[in-house]
This record gives C-alpha cells, structure tokens and sequence, in this order.
C-alpha cells in the first residue's frame, strides 16, 4: 500500500500536547506522513521520510477531521415553513418533530438513503470526518428499525432515538409509548445502534421515563447519551451522569450542581449552538463549564428543525463568538471533544496510529475557522487515508 507525504504544513493540529506547543499540540512547518489509513509520522517537515507519494500543503492548516457526535439525518421532508414562522415571532416547541415523522413514515428506504448521503456527503466536504447519526424521526418499530439499518450503511456511529417524542398514536398513552420504546421497539433496533438516546424535556420524556428508556438500552448493550436541558432545567444532566452517559447533550440551562456533576465526571458535555442560532434561543456558556473543568464538545444538530445545518465550522465561529470559548477550545471540542463524545481513540487527533482523518484548511491558522465565518475554507479532506476532497 502507498504511503503519502503531506509537506509544507504552516501550522499542524494535533491535539496531542506532546507533540508540539499548547494544549492543541500545535506543530509548525510541519510533515504528517499516511500509511494506509492511519497516521504513520508526525513532525517537523525538515525531519520527515521519505513516501511514495507526495503532497504539499503550502504553508496551510492541517487539522484532524472534525467529529460531529450528534447529528439528526434521516429524515424526509422541510420544515422552512415552520422555520420562517419562527423567525417572524413564533417560539420552537418540541412538538414540531412529529412534522418531520409524518414525512419519514411516507418515505422510501432509497429516499432516505439518497438523503442522507447528500448531507453527509455535504459533511465531509466541509471537513467532517466523523459522524453519528439518530434514529427518531420514524416513532414505529419499522420505521425506528429501518432508520438505523439506513445510517449504519454511512456510519458506525448509530443511535437509537426511538425516544424523541411520543408518538402521534400514543399521544394520549405516554406510558404506553415508554412500554413500546423499551421493549419491542428496542428489540428491534438494538441489533443495529451503538448508543441509545432520549429527549428528557418538557414536552418529550420526563426523568423516570427516560431512565426507564435508558436503563433498557443499557442492558441491551447499548451506551446512553442524553438530550439534556435544551429549553428548561431538569433532570437530564444529572441523569446521564448517573448512568455513565457518554454525553449530555444541548446543556443550554444548567444550575451549579449540574455543572458540578459534569465537571466530576467523564460525561462529555455537547454544546450544539446551531440550535440556539435557529430558535433565538439563549446560548449556553462553553466558558462555564471549561473553567468548572468539564470535557466540552461541539455539534451541529444537523436536523431539519432546529439545526439545518451541517457545518461544524460554523459552529466553532459561533461558539467563540457567543459561548465564551476561545479559537482553540472550540476547535479541541469540533475534534477531540467529539472524539471523547463517542468515546474514540483513534479519531480527533494527528498522531501515530491515529485513523489519517485530515482536514486541510485554505488558510495558515485553524483560527481562521472563527476569524472568516462563512466563508469555505476546505482545501482538501482525507478520511482513512482516502482523499475525498
């Protein structure tokens, strides 16, 4: 198998603080050399082997892929109407997801298959690398089942989300909706997830029930992660945390005790400020939680209701614009911050043995991700050694 040299490297992340300077392990005029799909060397471009391939980067940005660990993508339909709406006075309530199911249902396996390739396609050439991907937009046993066996053909990252809301046909039987989530429901689908999920949200499940939905998963084998405190305080965060959550995701309304329970923990805190972008909803503060010395990530949310968005570049500008985090927590949290969501080890980082995901920025600095909002800065992506952009 090849192996390629990529040179002239202005400025390398690697996320490994051995490496070089910062908490970032930032390299300068620096080489990485991709050995099949992994990481193969890292240093000093004067220092690198020789390869049979090579590339120069010309004085650009070499970071790892970024790891979006929540995302929302199987799903048919558009909701541009309720967004409009919303944008000319009208509040986001959870209810708008059951839009999105009525479309779901109606669609095709290859509908949704040509869907979600298309955004994570549109993922990868903004410089996602490594993405999860929900069920929840289906609410039966066929539709929840059919969602995972679509997203594991594009991602290992799958989670059963059969939890969003509570069906339409159960809308007066909630209990008997928690019954259908954790028993057949989960038969279903567990052969086909890694994680398991659950709105704890007013107007979604309450805390019993979620830990009724995620102590099933659990002993199916599944790992739990958490929409947590999105529109209101509640019991979410202090629920993942209990149940060894992977993350706690949205973290929008937090009191001190639940910043504590984080911070004490190896629960990942998602931060996804798309959503609050897309509902004018209150931003929450990255800088609180990084100081209490939580383990903060960043997501888009990509999601046809709340978060249509993809970018996680847009993300990080806008979390060091309104959530207090610096150029470089913000992009530590885009790559390894996901990474640690998801719990790998072999993605979120550019160093030996790591999987070669690598995003090459047109530009010097990974500062110029919040620096230039808007504007694409993907020179190329590699995932697994594989050039794909």
């Amino acid at each position: 198998m090849n192996t390629t040299l990529i040179t002239g490297i202005g400025s390398l992340v690697t996320n490994d603080p051995g490496q070089g300077a910062g908490p970032l392990g930032l390299v300068t005029d620096a080489a990485v050399v991709v050995d099949g799909g992994t990481v193969a060397w890292v240093g000093r471009a004067a220092d690198a082997p020789a390869a049979d391939e090579r590339v120069d980067a010309g004085g650009r940005a070499l970071l790892p892929g970024f790891v979006d660990s929540h995302a929302h993508l199987v799903f048919a339909g558009d909701r541009t109407a309720e967004f409009n709406a919303r944008m000319s006075g009208q509040s986001y309530t959870a209810g708008g997801i059951r839009t999105t199911v009525a479309a779901t249902r109606a669609a095709s396996d290859a509908e949704l298959d040509a869907n979600l390739a298309r955004f994570v396609r549109e993922a990868v050439r903004q410089g996602t690398t490594t993405i999860e991907c929900k069920s929840g937009y289906g609410l039966t046993v066929e539709d929840e089942a059919r969602s995972l066996r679509i997203a594991a053909e594009h991602t290992p990252e799958t989670t059963y989300l059969g939890a969003h809301v509570v069906a339409p046909e159960y809308a007066e039987d909630p209990a008997g909706y928690v019954d259908l989530v954790t028993g057949e429901m989960l038969d279903a689908c567990a052969p086909h997830a890694r994680w398991v999920d659950v709105f704890c949200e007013k107007g979604a499940f309450d805390g019993d029930q979620a830990r009724a939905i995620l102590t099933a998963g659990i002993e199916r084998g599944l790992t739990p992660r958490v929409h947590a405190n999105q529109l209101t305080y509640g019991p979410g965060v202090r629920l993942a945390v209990e149940l060894g959550a992977a993350s706690a995701d949205h973290c929008t309304h937090l009191t001190d005790e639940d910043v504590a329970a984080l911070a004490g923990s190896a629960t990942v805190a998602t931060l996804l400020p798309g959503a609050e972008f897309s509902t004018r909803a209150e931003y929450p503060s990255g800088r609180r939680l990084l100081d209490a010395g939580a383990v903060v990530a960043l997501s888009t949310d990509c999601n046809p209701g709340s978060s249509f968005t993809s970018s996680m570049a847009f993300c990080i500008a806008v979390a060091v614009r309104e959530m207090g985090m610096t150029p470089d927590e913000a992009l530590w949290a885009a790559t390894a911050g996901g990474a640690r969501a998801l719990r790998r080890t072999d993605v979120g980082t550019v160093t030996v043995g790591a999987r070669a995901d690598l995003l090459l920025l047109d530009a010097p600095s990974h500062v110029h991700l919040a620096y230039r909002p808007g504007v694409p800065l993907t020179a190329a992506v590699w995932r697994a050694g594989v050039r794909e952009v």
